[in-house]
């Protein structure tokens, strides 16, 4: 796929206008009042996986509407003292999958949570194990147009919201150091992380790579595969509904939770994503912090030749090495 977003010195610069509403911080406080009044983690049993050097537990914890949410809990075997934590966040179409299938952070040193995505899991890897039972408000078929009218019956916000009380789990989980808590995640995962970032105030790091839900009007226009594609698929049936859709995306907005973030980030982008275009990735990073008292350190890495995929496991090894210097692991 040749090159197809703007040239990359305007990307760097790209900052468009946002269509926030105003009730946005209110919208989201309310949401995770309601979720936050249920104790975060239901239980938490030891699975074997076959693994000697890696010990895992399949967890549940409460998310939205304190409904239990599954995920893997894993950290390096025989490890004695509490340790920095990863929170994990899969792309789209996926769930949780197998324990033994991420077991990467945990290899370097790090206790992490894979949060599986509700009502996914059925298109790509291993499957998911959590329903969401909120899906029968209009939209179509896919996650992303699940109740698209409207902003409280989106699927993103029950989902945003499993996210941040994964931080809340894991910080309740046996051998944390709670202080030190990343949120880490590719594609839709990478839109989950910005979430956490711009809801969770005290997390020590963020990484972010290919994220969705980031300059959705202009990703709506330009992206030709994947969740921005079933959303224009959904608007060119429901021809009367894109001023309802995109008001619901907008609190949805990745830059908007990006302005938001407190934590050092790390982020990732490959120039030739038509699934999630290099502008949605920029139009975040170029705002990150920009409300926080104190402009956090934020780094951009860019792969001119590379799609949806990015830098892959070039760009996992740049990430274990930030990360390590950023949370002292």
């Amino acid at each position: 796929m040749p090159a197809f977003d703007l040239p990359l010195d305007e990307l760097q610069r790209y900052r468009p206008v946002l269509d926030e509403p105003a009730d946005f911080d209110a919208f989201w406080q309310d949401t995770l009042k309601e979720a936050g009044r249920h104790d975060p983690v239901v239980s938490a049993r030891p699975v074997d996986t076959g693994l000697r050097l890696v010990e895992s537990w399949d967890v549940a914890f409460r998310g939205f509407a304190g409904e239990p949410v599954r995920a893997w809990y894993s950290r390096p075997a025989g490890a004695s003292h509490p340790l920095p934590a990863v929170v994990e966040y899969a792309g789209y179409g996926r769930g949780r999958g197998l324990p033994h299938e991420r077991i990467t952070w945990a290899a370097a040193g790090f206790a992490h949570l894979l949060m599986d995505n509700r009502g996914q899991g059925d298109q790509y890897g291993c499957g998911g194990d959590t329903p969401d039972p909120h899906a029968s408000a209009p939209g179509g078929p896919g996650p992303a147009t699940r109740g698209l009218l409207a902003p409280r019956d989106h699927h993103y916000r029950r989902l945003i919201t499993d996210a941040v009380r994964a931080v809340a789990a894991v910080r309740a989980l046996p051998g944390v150091d709670g202080t030190r808590v990343t949120a880490v995640g590719n594609s839709q995962g990478g839109g989950l992380a910005l979430a956490v970032a711009g809801l969770v105030p005290d997390l020590a790091a963020v990484l972010v790579s290919a994220p969705l839900l980031c300059g959705i009007r202009r990703a709506l226009d330009l992206a030709g595969a994947g969740p921005y594609d079933e959303i224009a698929g959904y608007l060119a049936v429901r021809r009367d509904a894109a001023e309802a859709a995109l008001r619901t995306l907008s609190y949805m907005e990745g830059a908007s939770f990006a302005r938001r973030a407190h934590a050092p980030a790390h982020f990732g982008v490959g120039l030739r994503d038509t699934v999630c275009p290099p502008s949605g990735a920029y139009s975040a990073f170029n705002r990150y912090g920009e409300l926080a008292d104190r402009t956090p350190h934020r780094e951009m890495h860019t792969y001119p030749f590379n799609g949806h995929e990015g830098g892959d496991a070039v760009h996992v090894r740049k990430q274990l090495s930030w990360l390590r210097e950023v949370v002292d692991a």
